[in-house]
């Protein structure tokens, strides 16, 4: 950068010293033709070309003083520009190898100058997103941890009881054993889902649906738990919901949403299914008289591993998470609605008419 300046410097004197000596003989030349009348009577021709020579050699003297004192000036103003623009230059380039290296804490003091503020501003929003993204992993890592811990323990337990002769080898034993085994196996499919579908790794095979069979086939799988649970279930008169989506991931849509329904709520409850049909929009809401979820609780019930009630048994705690995240990849959305904690809570399902997969089943981009 300082050559760059200095380079400019050159330029300039450089272009001061020619255009100075054109003009000034140009202008001494104009001045003497203008005072010849008057030395005419005065002075000989020599006495005249004697002059003009003394008026030349001053004003190159001063031009060759004037251009040097100036490129020293200069010089030294671009010297000092360079390194002012250079200190947060290189506090950038600092910056970006600290972030390489993971220190995402760090900030950049933002420049007075608007150029440098910008780029150094822009520097600091990376860092605060690399550090978020850092510590959600790092939450990620802790969550997946402590899923794995209590299956992973009781199995263990198990296994220690059957070889110290506590437990005998019974069907007690091996069904509570296959319960933890497929509690881990749950996990893991759901994290891969959600991975795939989070980094943009899946396809939607999209094909026209009536989301009333889609419910019709949920409910009927999920009967027996209602029953066994003590909760009725409730589907009321559904008008036609035809729409075009993926006709699977739908319905693992729904039977997370029905199924979280059906875990927080108690025996002699009940879930309720309830849909709208608008010209471009398809609408099921999932209502149920369980715990209920408070103001905080609405947007934190769809992050991963988030449980309201962490008593409730069953689930990977990543179920409704998973289930927005397809039903955003549609084009539609999962909220959650509750008037507080004892007073239940819905869950609405929109999908539009024809989903964003429709056009083409090609992967689509993560959110």
């Amino acid at each position: 950068m300082l050559w760059s300046h200095l380079t400019v410097v050159v330029i300039g004197v450089g272009v001061l010293v020619i255009a100075g000596r054109q003009l000034g003989e140009a202008f001494v030349n104009d001045h003497l033709s203008a005072m010849g009348p008057m030395m005419g009577g005065q002075a000989n021709a020599m006495e005249a070309a004697e002059f003009e020579a003394g008026v030349r050699s001053s004003f190159n003297r001063a031009l060759w003083w004037g251009a040097g004192v100036s490129a020293v000036a200069a010089a030294g103003a671009a010297l000092f520009a360079a390194r002012r623009l250079l200190i947060p230059v290189e506090e950038v380039r600092t910056m970006t190898r600290r972030l390489a290296a993971g220190a995402y804490h760090e900030r950049i003091p933002l420049p007075r100058e608007a150029e440098l503020a910008a780029l150094a501003a822009d520097v600091n929003s990376l860092a605060s997103a690399l550090d978020q993204t850092e510590q959600r992993r790092l939450r990620l890592v802790g969550e997946v941890a402590h899923e794995l811990r209590t299956p992973v323990a009781t199995l263990k337990g198990y296994l220690e009881g059957l070889l110290d002769g506590v437990f005998e080898l019974d069907e007690e034993i091996l069904a509570a054993s296959i319960v933890e085994a497929t509690r881990l196996e749950r996990l893991a499919a759901d994290l891969s889902i959600l991975s795939r579908v989070e980094e943009g790794r899946i396809d939607l095979q999209t094909e026209p649906c009536d989301l009333r069979d889609l419910i019709t086939h949920v409910t009927g799988r999920l009967a027996s738990q209602f029953v066994d649970n003590e909760v009725s279930l409730v589907v009321d008169d559904l008008p036609p919901l035809a729409t075009f989506v993926d006709r699977d991931r739908v319905i693992q849509v729904l039977t997370n949403i029905i199924g979280n329904a059906l875990a927080y709520t108690g025996p002699g409850g009940s879930v309720r299914i309830t849909a709208t049909a608008t010209a471009n929009q398809r609408v099921v809401t999932v209502t149920d008289t369980g715990r209920g979820l408070t103001n905080e609780q609405l947007e934190l019930v769809f992050e991963r591993f988030y449980r309201a009630d962490r008593s409730a048994t069953g689930g990977s705690g990543i179920g409704l998470t998973i289930a927005r995240t397809l039903a955003r990849h549609h084009g539609g959305d999962l909220t959650a609605t509750s008037d507080g904690l004892g007073h239940g809570a819905a869950f609405i399902l929109s999908l539009p008419e024809v989903s964003k997969g429709s056009e083409s089943s090609i992967a689509l981009d993560s959110r």
